[in-house]
């Protein structure tokens, strides 16, 4: 038999590591060919491509983000290849089996749950002619009626063949990332997870694991990314392999991980702030909710204090990124109640904040109870809600808007100095800020048309110019700063059209400067440029009050400006600030 493999991946980077577990499980026996696309990539010309490689069966893994895709893709490839064997498996098929069976009846058999053993069982019947009865976890037709076989015991993962041995997979090892399990299941319960229906946790096979990672990177992956659910749920296990990983990295190399943080110990922290690379790991924490009574009704065990220690406490060592999330629309949490969850989390500025929505995803307690909280959700993947008892349509709606300048505004970190003076000094609250700009964005119709990066400055300034004007000289001195700040090269122009210091007054500042170098402090004065280039690499600003002292003090101080000299190095990948304040009647070194 001719046999592919296949997923649609949300973006090209990512690789799918079910298709590859089910070809390393099918061998010898059986060679199927992995093919992958995107869920941008047009059904017509996935399609044509699976064509070409004359499949006898093919398998498709399904999730939220690829089955309406996907089921473009089967209806097509029945049409012109009727007697093509078409396999589903994957959670977002896994459960409620006969709706599936029923809405695609060009799939010939769903696998069910944990697909390996099965999927190379249901091979072996198809080839030798076996009644499908003898095939565990699987669902198909027989005499016009669906039927479902019940699963096997679960895997022994230790016995599992690696995935990651696939030659063809080794030239692309550097620009994807690469998926890695130690271990499945989950130990908790939370009830809006697919993960909570699993009990209990089965580990890998932890040498083989690492001879895996070893191989890996031998073979030049930059981004690996473990897919357990609660990588630290074992501290002697996790201290393990973060001492393995310590040990055997390679430069460039970049671990990822979902960790529950208030169940780590202080202790681990430490061992990671006193002996792992800077950034070597980087860490996702599922926050969710700050409120109590939310997470008790999704059966959510959340010590908020202990994570935020964690958190703060992974942040001072500056050697792990860390990457938060937050679900909008869990029960009984309304739009004051977000707000506050939103603030909790954000006052401990994690270096990425994901705002999701909550997915009443086929199989899980929250769903089989929606009834219960209202829930009006989309009957389409990826069934995301629409309202519920306590948080309406528009609520959602206006969510969303913050979800949208949250990332443009803070995830990507392009005006941190910006932000951090708005939400501390003009608005009640970060979530205030990202709220009335998210509104004023969507009303000016931006959310419909491409920016770049200038546009994002000039957007967030005509913002301030309508809902603070008071603030807008400062807050346009810090965005030029941000702008100024993160710029690898000289920008060829001014950000504003009505630039802030006036050619004469810079070209006063630089002989006033060649003069006296000590105007930019020690470090400066020790290696001061020359007339050329500071004229050809370096950006001289005023800003209109001391940054010094908001710096120290995190005050706004009017009457003392600031300038800021920002040499761009050409050997160099970020620029030099050098700074000087200036009373009222002359310019002094900081």
């Amino acid at each position: 038999m001719n046999i592919v493999l296949s997923t649609l991946n949300a973006k090209y980077i990512h690789t799918s590591l079910s298709i590859r577990y089910l070809k390393a499980y099918a061998q010898p026996e059986y060679e199927p060919e992995l093919a992958e696309y995107t869920i941008k990539d047009p059904s017509i010309n996935i399609v044509s491509d699976l064509f070409k490689r004359n499949p006898d069966v093919i398998g498709f893994s399904c999730y939220i983000w690829n089955i309406e895709e996907t089921i473009k893709v089967i209806n097509m490839l029945k049409k012109i290849k009727p007697e093509l064997v078409i396999v589903l498996g994957g959670p977002e098929v896994t459960y409620d089996v006969l709706d599936w069976m029923e809405r695609i009846p060009q799939a010939d058999y769903i696998v069910i749950g944990e697909g390996e053993q099965t999927f190379k069982q249901l091979l072996q019947a198809i080839d030798q002619g076996l009644p499908m009865k003898t095939v565990n976890g699987i669902a198909y037709r027989e005499d016009g009626k669906v039927r479902i076989q019940p699963q096997a015991n679960k895997l022994d993962l230790k016995e599992l063949p690696s995935p990651f041995r696939f030659k063809e997979d080794l030239s692309s090892l550097s620009k994807r990332v690469t998926y890695v399990e130690t271990s499945r299941g989950c130990p908790f319960s939370c009830q809006f997870c697919l993960s909570s229906i699993e009990v209990g946790v089965r580990y890998f096979d932890r040498e083989k694991v690492k001879e895996d990672i070893r191989f890996l990177m031998e073979h030049g992956a930059k981004t690996i990314k473990f897919v357990d659910r609660t990588f630290n749920i074992s501290r002697s296990y996790a201290m393990e392999m973060f001492q393995f990983l310590i040990d055997e990295h390679r430069p460039g190399t970049v671990f990822q991980f979902e960790i529950t943080a208030d169940i780590m110990r202080p202790e681990v922290i430490q061992f990671l702030n006193d002996n792992a690379p800077k950034g070597l790991f980087r860490f996702e924490i599922g926050v969710q909710s700050t409120n109590d009574e939310t997470n008790d009704l999704v059966m959510r065990r959340q010590n908020f204090s202990k994570l935020t220690r964690t958190v703060m406490m992974v942040k001072e060592g500056q050697k792990i990124e860390q990457h938060l999330d937050l679900i909008a629309g869990l029960p009984e949490e309304d739009y004051h109640s977000f707000k506050k969850t939103f603030n909790d989390v954000f006052e401990m500025r994690p270096e990425e904040l994901q705002l999701g929505f909550l997915k009443m995803l086929r199989g899980t307690g929250l769903r089989l109870r929606a009834a219960q909280h209202d829930y009006v959700y989309m009957d389409h993947s990826p069934y995301e809600i629409l309202k519920n008892n306590v948080l309406t349509f528009d609520d959602i709606s206006r969510i969303k808007q913050v979800e949208d300048v949250l990332e443009k505004y803070w995830n990507d970190h392009r005006m941190d100095e910006t932000v951090e003076y708005l939400v501390q000094h003009v608005f009640p609250s970060p979530f205030d800020f990202f709220q009335d700009f998210g509104t004023f964005w969507d009303e000016q119709g931006w959310s419909r048309i491409g920016h770049q990066l200038e546009d994002l400055f000039k957007r967030l300034r005509d913002f301030i110019e309508a809902a603070a004007p008071d603030h807008l000289e400062a807050a346009t001195a810090f965005m030029t700063f941000d702008y100024l700040k993160n710029q690898r090269y000289k920008p060829r122009k001014a950000l504003w059209d009505d630039a802030m210091l006036a050619k004469e007054e810079r070209d006063l500042f630089y002989r006033q400067l060649m003069d006296q170098p000590e105007l930019l402090g020690a470090a400066y004065q020790k290696n001061p440029l020359s007339e050329k280039d500071l004229y050809k690499h370096t950006i001289v600003e005023k800003l209109p009050f001391d940054l010094g002292e908001y710096k120290m003090n995190g005050t706004v101080v009017m009457n003392a400006a600031t300038w800021i000299l920002v040499h761009y190095d050409p050997s160099e990948n970020r620029p030099h600030i050098f700074t000087a304040n200036e009373s009222p009647d002359h310019i002094r070194a900081v």
